[in-house]
């Protein structure tokens, strides 16, 4: 019972889940049946849920069919009213289809219209876009014959820019079109043609200003010469305590002040024509010579297309180029100053340039190459005037060249350039202009002293007085007393060496002009100078007048007048130097003249020569001597040679009243001292082998005439007796022979006191032996004499003892 009990129960459960799934596959969508489906299969009561959904079927169709056939009468009704329908279907469709086709009859040619205008508006839309695209490549097209143009009209610059614009701007918007791929692959090709073309132009630049560097240097010194002019005219004027000239360091030139990121013009590069220009009063700058727009166009354009470096590589290289050429001198420079002037233009030029790129542009060139350039141009200019001007020999040129030099170096110092080399150097030309004044000094000193008269200069009124007196600074008061015609003591030599020397001095100073020098360092370069002309120059000068052959002791004792006035004018010539120098000559290190020292050598070598002329008259007097040593006459006069010869010396030093008085006594001293050797020599020269007492008494008139010339007094100032002295040794060896006193001699002989304290026993001897070879052959019958044979004896003897003192002397 409860086993059916549940199976009953399990029964209805199962019969209520399976009307539970049913209602629910009624109620629910079929996609979401599949878990209801799913858990009938899961049971094992699926054939029984088959039953019952078989018995649902049935029972839904039975519904079916009772719904059917209540509505059965209307379903007929409408299928009636639906056949009806289809024949008035029917005919509306034959209506539609005769409208349709009248329709089409009818709009056939509004078909055709609208294809047309189908077309037309397509044609429309395409030209539209073609326009479209056309506005797109216009401005590509435009911009690309701008270009072409711009290359053709030589506008590089504008061209690049135009170029970059086409590239980056307009291009890219039509990149698809194969004329655009044509322009960006021609793009390069003209970049190159641009950069050869800009190229092509700053070659003809660098070959133009190379060309011109000599006409833009000249420009700029002449615009120097013209501020140094200017400088001078302000100085010139009276300034409180200013008591010497001096110099701006810099003034300014030209004007640079022109744009330095563009180029100025569009022109081709090259030298503007300013030939109608060098009237005017302004001269034109640098910048209003040269067109620099062909470098700043080039610069730029290289910048643009990113090869700055090999522009600036390629400009310094042509340009250190051109530096060695311009610093290459001409080999005839030296000739003439326009040789130096063309120069140095050249190279002024060559730095006008550079100093204006420098400034005008952003490393073109910087400071260090310009140093560099200026360097190499500085010691080659040093290098070829060294040489060069040690071949002039022309001091005006020297000079000329010393100023041309001068106005060089300022030039290019307002450019800020060092120049003290230069001026090192022109210190150095200095010694060398030094050098050719006194070689023209020598050959003015020369002229003066050859066409001399060597007399006092007369004058004959008071105008020609003031006029020599205005020349040299002579003062005489005795003299200013005398009437005239009157004399000056010394000869128109000396007023007009004094003068030379004051030119000689003016022209020193005219070198050290503007060579920013002082007033001690003028002052030391002028008396250096001056102390070479005295103690060189004039000196060789008056040396060489004194040492000619054929000067007589006329000129003689005038040159010795003249260089002791020109002696006393030496402390003018400081003055002088002193007036035009501003240095008083007590400064310390001041350099003093020795013109008194030179005038004295000169003078003294005068005293000599009159010395020597005096002597060689004297000898050439003594040659006319013809004695006969063997007569045995004695005399009663003196020679007439020697007559003759105390003539002229009477006459001669009657001359030497102007000289003074020291001269004159040492010149009629070293006269008679002369003579009194030449006479001795005479006596013992070896050629007289033999001599007779008659001889010797012959010699002593001439010896007394000579005494007696010295005893009359020719040369006042000598004390008593003091110039007889000359011949006291003469005197006293004849003396001994005329008197034969042999024995006082030898008795007193080496005594302070003796008699003949002059007569050297060797001459003694020598003169005795002269006269025992007289004895022995000019008396063959001497040996029978007694007194001749005693005498024989007699001179043995002393002859003997002669030796014994000699011989006693020596030991």
């Amino acid at each position: 019972m409860e086993r059916g009990k549940m199976a009953e129960a399990e029964s209805l459960e199962t019969a209520a889940e399976h009307e539970r799934i049913l209602r629910e596959i009624e109620s629910t969508d079929t996609a979401c049946i599949g878990p209801t489906l799913r858990s009938v299969y899961d049971s094992e009561e699926h054939g029984r849920f088959m039953e019952k959904l078989e018995t649902r079927i049935r029972n839904h169709d039975r519904e079916i069919e009772k719904m059917c056939n209540f509505h059965y009468q209307g379903f007929v009704d409408s299928i009636t009213e639906l056949l009806k329908v289809r024949g008035e279907a029917q005919k509306l469709k034959n209506q539609v289809t005769d409208t349709n086709r009248k329709l089409q009859h009818e709009g056939k040619e509004l078909v055709i219209a609208m294809e047309e205008l189908k077309q037309c508006r397509l044609q429309q839309r395409n030209i539209s876009a073609t326009v479209d695209k056309l506005m797109l490549c216009l401005p590509v097209l435009e911009m690309y014959s701008k270009l072409r143009d711009q290359m053709k009209t030589k506008r590089h610059y504008p061209a690049l820019k135009t170029l970059e614009h086409l590239e980056h701007t307009y291009l890219p918007q039509v990149s698809h079109y194969r004329f655009c791929k044509v322009m960006v692959d021609n793009i390069p090709k003209l970049r190159e043609e641009i950069k050869d073309v800009s190229m092509s132009d700053l070659k003809d630049f660098l070959e133009s200003i190379r060309k011109h560097s000599d006409k833009i240097g000249e420009t700029a010194m002449k615009q120097a010469q013209q501020q140094r002019n200017m400088d001078n005219i302000i100085l010139q004027q009276p300034r409180i305590g200013s008591k010497r000239k001096s110099k701006k360091d810099a003034y300014t030139v030209f004007d640079t002040e022109i744009e330095s990121t563009s180029p100025k013009s569009e022109q081709d590069s090259g030298i503007l024509d300013v030939e109608d220009e060098e009237d005017d009063e302004e001269v034109p700058g640098a910048q209003d010579l040269v067109d620099f727009s062909p470098v700043y166009r080039c610069l730029h354009i290289y910048s643009v297309l990113g090869a700055r470096e090999t522009f600036e590589n390629y400009y310094r290289k042509q340009r250190r180029k051109q530096a060695r050429l311009v610093l290459q001198p001409p080999s005839n420079m030296h000739e003439t100053l326009d040789g130096y002037r063309k120069y140095f233009n050249q190279i002024v030029g060559f730095f006008v340039v550079e100093d204006h790129i420098l400034h005008t542009t952003q490393g073109l060139v910087n400071r260090a190459y310009i140093d560099e350039l200026w360097e190499m141009a500085l010691s080659k200019t040093i290098a070829a005037l060294r040489t060069h001007s040690s071949y002039c020999s022309d001091p005006n040129l020297v000079l000329d060249l010393k100023n041309l030099i001068v106005l060089f170096a300022d030039t290019l110092q307002v450019y800020g350039f060092p120049v003290n080399q230069l001026f090192d150097m022109l210190l150095e030309i200095r010694d060398q202009y030094s050098e050719t004044l006194l070689k023209k000094w020598a050959g003015i000193f020369r002229n003066i002293l050859d066409s001399d008269n060597y007399s006092p200069i007369p004058v004959t009124s008071e105008d020609m007085y003031k006029k020599v007196v205005g020349q040299f600074p002579f003062q005489d008061i005795e003299m200013e007393k005398q009437a005239f015609p009157k004399k000056f003591p010394f000869s128109e030599f000396v007023p007009k060496v004094y003068n030379q020397i004051k030119e000689f001095i003016y022209a020193c100073l005219k070198f050290s002009e503007d060579l920013h020098l002082s007033s001690t360092e003028v002052d030391d370069m002028i008396r250096k100078s001056t102390n070479l002309l005295l103690t060189r120059t004039l000196s060789n000068s008056l040396q060489n007048v004194i040492k000619r052959k054929n000067i007589g002791l006329t000129e003689l004792v005038q040159i010795i007048i003249n260089t002791t006035h020109l002696e006393k004018s030496c402390k003018y010539l400081e003055e002088f130097i002193t007036n035009i120098t501003n240095v008083l000559p007590e400064t310390v290190h001041t350099t003093k003249l020795y013109g008194t020292t030179t005038f004295k050598d000169a003078r003294h070598a005068a005293e000599e020569e009159i010395y020597t002329n005096l002597n060689q008259k004297i000898d050439q007097f003594l040659q006319l001597a013809d004695y006969d040593w063997m007569t045995g006459d004695l005399g009663n006069k003196a020679s007439d040679y020697l007559v003759d010869l105390i003539a002229f010396l009477r006459s001669t030093f009657a001359v030497f009243t102007h000289l003074p008085g020291k001269v004159a006594q040492t010149a009629c001293m070293s006269a008679c001292k002369h003579l009194a050797t030449s006479l001795m020599h005479l006596l013992l020269e070896a050629e007289v082998r033999q001599l007779t007492l008659g001889a010797l008494q012959q010699f002593n008139l001439d010896v007394r005439e000579c005494e007696q010339f010295a005893r009359s007094g020719p040369v006042p100032g000598f004390q008593e007796d003091t110039l007889q002295l000359a011949f006291i040794d003469l005197r006293q060896l004849l003396d001994l022979f005329i008197q034969w006193d042999w024995s006082t001699y030898l008795a007193d002989y080496g005594q302070p006191s003796c008699k003949y304290l002059r007569v050297n026993p060797v001459t003694a001897l020598t003169l005795l032996e002269k006269m025992k070879d007289t004895s022995r052959k000019n008396n063959v019958f001497a040996q029978f004499r007694k007194n001749e044979r005693d005498k024989q004896k007699l001179i043995d003897t002393v002859a003997k003892q002669l030796r014994g003192l000699i011989s006693s002397h020596h030991s």
